[in-house]
């Protein structure tokens, strides 16, 4: 059982992938055919002819892409125009088109230089011949192997029965007017898989791998963890890894969407696809390249495609009901009227048209392409926007979610906050005021000398201060220390006993100076955690540490209220810590002491009172919460695997001012879905009233049908260059 992935080549529709895909699935020998739209590719898991692959996707009128390098890429073309031409000559159904359309226009000369009456008929019929053959194969084709009716069949029927009632030169112009929609559409459409293919072409093919002092040139699939590659100023870094060697700034847009480049040095993270500044850095690899930021990224985008949302499915379900009703429609039309009313079946002589034209405008517009592609190319062009921006969505389902949900719901640790303690305040009973004081850095110098070689959390934090403020070499590291059951430390400084621990261990064997005890009651109402500090005489002061809040979450909060979305923050965090940062940041409900399995509960009752919820957490403790929100939003990180796969939507720079946008963009997805099904159904049912009126002439039918296909494309791909 093997499994093989082609290109696929004049893709033009939805209703085409699910054909092709239909009919290669019943192929002998092919387990599954699955084709991806938006990829323009097949994939067959099974042991297939390929030459017998290969003959039937062409008499359905598509190409298998060997890979091989083409002449010219038309939808990359900067040109629009130059572009839809070179796509036009490329392809052999628009050659033999765009020769009908000449023959077309020889036989309007003829006509009018007086020319017998049965040359500029045998041109047009030439010219359907010409521009109708494709079609005709394909829809036969489509016929004989799905058993169902496709466009390519209505539009050859539609062609034949204006022969069979002597409207030779519409017949001609309806086929040539329809394989020219059908180009410009499947070239709009080539357009959008270019653009989500960017996100693929970002990571370099080959790197540098140094081995010996020497520079070996590899694929990027060749390289493994722990060997070293080299990149020069200005390339693209082919693979994640460590900076080793070298400093430079990095432009990390096109992975976590952060418009500043980082700096980055010696034990710095740097990820595949980024770009490098001025810097010459030595890399060593952390990842296969199949494990990649970039690579994550693009298969999360890719699924996605196929994650419909519930417009999509309510679409999908629609367009099976809606083209054999309207065939049905089409047949009633012609048969009904003039077996039981007398009406005229063919064209009268008055000009007035017959009911069998009439049936025949109706069978164009009852192919459903604008209807099916109106909501998922929206999604998709919503997904490749929101990854360049670094957010990923995992699904169109939740490209549509999120802008219907009215509460937010916020853990504090890693979310509204950076997730590390930092000293927020260190004071000694000699302050001399001032943002340098010599007493309060030579109090948390000795706090240094104590803590500096503790791993725990609330040391980090003092070490940390210690380094920015350069007092790390006023002592020596202590001596004999001794943790004292969990509240403090003690050890010998200079020959001097001394202790760093809470204020419990201090209310038990110290004095406390009043003024320090205001200074650590005011610091513990505020949500800080306090460090007092005893030189061996005397209780010298204190240190009060604090997650500190993001600096760009009180104007995510605020954006959020604008917004009109409730805000409420559970943490595992105590009431008074959770009150403060609430405060802090104008949450408008903080709800505290919450184990992970009570958040997920209390999801659950906030839904009950206010309808869709998202839950936005750090992905990994927060996954009961996660998973039981209508959308779970993960802080994720370029490198976290674990909150990129517990979360529905992640926020790849760690960067929560992306949620605001995230929300815009979903908003403007729905209007665009909104506005292009109510577009197809309208403009298709106003062609069809037309129609059974006898107003609408055949090639309005086609511009209902492929035109509106083309109008709805345009229209959801305006979701590409959706700006806040």
């Amino acid at each position: 059982m093997t499994e093989t992935k082609y290109k696929i080549t004049g893709l033009d529709c939805m209703d085409c992938a699910s054909e092709l895909e239909a009919a290669v699935g019943a192929m002998p020998r092919v387990e599954k055919a699955s084709v991806q739209f938006f990829e323009g590719t097949l994939t067959v898991l099974g042991q297939e002819d390929e030459d017998q692959l290969r003959k039937l996707v062409n008499r359905l009128g598509y190409g298998l892409d060997d890979g091989a390098a083409s002449m010219v890429a038309p939808a990359s073309e900067a040109n629009v125009l130059v572009g839809f031409w070179r796509y036009l000559i490329q392809q052999s159904e628009t050659q033999l088109a765009l020769i009908a359309g000449g023959v077309i226009l020889l036989s309007f000369a003829a006509g009018g230089l007086g020319a017998p009456d049965w040359v500029p008929i045998a041109l047009q019929i030439l010219a359907l011949i010409l521009a109708g053959w494709p079609i005709a194969r394909s829809g036969v084709v489509n016929l004989w192997v799905n058993r169902t009716f496709n466009i390519n069949f209505l539009m050859t029927v539609a062609g034949l029965g204006a022969v069979a009632i002597g409207e030779y030169a519409e017949a001609a112009a309806l086929i040539f007017l329809f394989d020219l929609a059908e180009a410009l559409e499947g070239f709009t459409n080539e357009r959008a898989r270019d653009a989500i293919a960017q996100l693929k072409r970002l990571s370099p093919t080959h790197a540098l791998r140094l081995e010996d002092g020497e520079e070996h040139l590899v694929p990027v699939e060749a390289l493994v963890p722990g060997e070293t590659i080299l990149v020069s100023p200005g390339e693209r870094i082919p693979i994640d890894g460590q900076v080793t060697e070298g400093q430079s700034d990095v432009n990390q847009a096109p992975i976590t969407g952060e418009s500043i480049p980082v700096w980055k040095g010696p034990g710095d993270e740097v990820f595949s696809g980024t770009v490098n500044g001025n810097g010459r850095l030595v890399v060593e690899v952390t990842r296969l390249v199949a494990d990649s930021s970039l690579h994550r990224i693009i298969e999360m985008v890719t699924e996605a495609q196929s994650r419909q949302s519930r417009s999509q499915k309510f679409i999908d379900r629609f367009a099976q009901y809606y083209t054999p009703a309207m065939v049905i429609l089409a047949v009633l039309v012609a048969v009904v009227p003039p077996l039981f009313f007398g009406a005229p079946l063919l064209n009268p002589a008055d000009g007035t048209r017959g009911w069998l034209y009439r049936s025949l405008a109706l069978l164009i517009i009852s192919c459903p392409c604008a209807l099916v592609i109106s909501t998922p190319v929206t999604m998709v062009a919503s997904l490749t926007r929101a990854a360049r921006e670094g957010v990923l969505f995992k699904g169109g389902i939740f490209v549509e979610a999120l802008a219907n949900v009215r509460v937010f719901a916020f853990d504090k640790t890693g979310t509204l906050t950076l997730g590390e303690p930092q000293v927020v305040e260190s004071k000694d009973l000699d302050c001399l005021g001032g943002r340098q004081c010599e007493p309060c850095d030579d109090m948390l110098a000795l706090a240094y000398a104590l803590e500096r070689h503790s791993t725990h959390p609330l040391a980090q934090a003092i070490i940390k201060e210690a380094e920015a403020r350069g007092v790390t070499d006023c002592y020596p590291a202590a001596e004999h220390l001794v943790t004292r059951n969990g509240q403090g430390l003690e050890g010998r400084i200079n020959g001097l006993k001394m202790t760093i621990g809470n204020r419990r261990l201090f209310a038990q064997e110290h004095d406390i100076p009043p003024e320090v005890q205001e200074w650590v009651s005011q610091a513990e109402a505020e949500g800080r955690t306090t460090m007092l500090l005893c030189d061996g005489e005397r209780v010298r002061g204190f240190v009060s540490v604090a997650d500190a809040l993001r600096p760009e979450a009180a104007g995510v909060v605020a954006e959020l209220s604008r917004m009109r979305r409730k805000t409420i923050m559970l943490t595992g965090d105590n009431g008074t810590v959770a009150r403060a940062v609430g405060d802090a940041i104008g949450i408008d409900e903080a709800r505290a002491n919450l184990l992970p399995g009570e958040k997920q509960n209390t999801i659950d009752t906030l839904r009950q009172a206010y309808g869709p919820i998202a839950m936005v957490g750090d992905g990994i403790n927060d996954a009961p919460a996660l998973a039981a929100a209508d959308v779970g939003i993960a802080m994720g990180g370029s490198g976290s695997a674990q909150a990129m796969e517990t979360a529905d939507v992640v926020l790849m720079a760690d960067d929560i001012q992306k949620l605001p946008f995230a929300i815009k963009l979903s908003a403007f997805a729905n209007r665009l879905i909104h506005q292009n099904i109510s577009f197809s159904l309208g403009s298709k049912l106003l062609v069809a009233v037309a129609a059974l009126f006898g107003y609408a002439p055949l090639w309005v039918a086609v511009l209902a049908d492929m035109g509106v296909s083309l109008l709805v494309t345009l229209n959801g791909l305006r979701a590409m260059r959706f700006k806040v």
